[in-house]
């Protein structure tokens, strides 16, 4: 069901999630970069992305990238942490600067309204660490299952070409 929000939305800058701080974080203020939004969890196969997620915002940072990641608990239990573990462990283990938000949920009944605007038009989240590229106008350009590492050529190259823009 969508909420009149998010039908409303015509951009990931009209949302405003909390960081894993608690402070409210208004999108809009990622205006003009590029942004790779992907669900991430502690415990999943795919938790050493991570690192890769870590090396491509400082890699492109500079440049305009900002990676965000919201830690879901949807997919077999693989995130049960507070958001205080989850900082530790993404500190203590991957060295994250990247921003990171409280727990959401990707989908289902309570999915977030930002997960809600994001899936529009190409199905729900199958799984944690799937990746939204989003350009400087808050548009979602080009979504990455799961499976596509953060160094994926595919990746690089629409990072790439969104930064040029």
């Amino acid at each position: 069901m969508m909420s009149s929000t998010v039908s409303a939305a015509s951009s990931v800058h009209d949302f405003s999630p909390k960081s894993i701080d608690g402070k409210v974080t208004p999108l809009s203020n990622y205006k003009g970069k590029v942004l790779l939004i992907v669900n991430v969890a502690s415990r999943c196969g795919y938790t050493p992305q991570y690192a890769g997620l870590e090396s491509l915002y400082q890699k492109y940072k500079d440049r305009g990238l900002v990676v965000l990641g919201f830690p879901a608990n949807n997919f077999g239990g693989q995130e049960p942490g507070s958001d205080e573990e989850i900082k530790q462990f993404c500190t203590r283990n991957y060295n994250v600067t990247f921003p990171m938000f409280s727990k959401i949920s990707a989908k289902g009944s309570d999915i977030a309204p930002l997960y809600q605007f994001l899936t529009q038009g190409s199905g729900e989240v199958r799984w944690n660490f799937t990746k939204f590229l989003v350009n400087g106008d808050g548009k979602v350009i080009a979504r990455f299952e799961p499976s596509v590492r953060p160094d994926a050529p595919e990746l690089i190259a629409a990072i790439e070409n969104a930064l040029k823009k």
